[in-house]
């Protein structure tokens, strides 16, 4: 796997991909996490906030590729008031739990912003 090399931020506010029912939208999100990181473009950094906190926990689906992604330097942000309202906080299992400010700082910063 490549190392990100462009400025780009993905929105992850879903606990999966689309609006489907559960199952597919998991099924997308992997998917579309395989598809990229074979592709070698990897985004600098992605912020995970409402449902989209669930796939950083450690029940999440795709735990192993956002591991993957954390170890080559995509930088992943968590909302921490999201993972509080659920009651996540102590869940966390990849990236680093962050502010509303530090999801706006990583967008204003991006050449490319990418809400799936």
């Amino acid at each position: 796997m490549t190392k990100p090399i462009e400025p780009t931020v993905v929105l992850i506010t879903r606990a999966g991909m689309g609006h489907a029912e559960p199952e597919l939208q998991q099924k997308l999100i992997k998917t579309w996490l395989m598809v990229t990181e074979a592709s070698g473009h990897l985004p600098e950094v992605i912020c995970f906030y409402a449902d989209g906190v669930k796939l950083a926990v450690g029940d999440s689906p795709v735990l192993e590729e956002l591991k993957r992604w954390e170890a080559v330097g995509v930088h992943l942000i968590l909302c921490k008031t999201c993972l509080d309202h659920f009651g996540l906080t102590d869940e966390a299992a990849v990236g680093v739990v962050g502010g509303m400010g530090d999801i706006v700082a990583a967008q204003q910063m991006a050449a490319k912003v990418i809400t799936l």
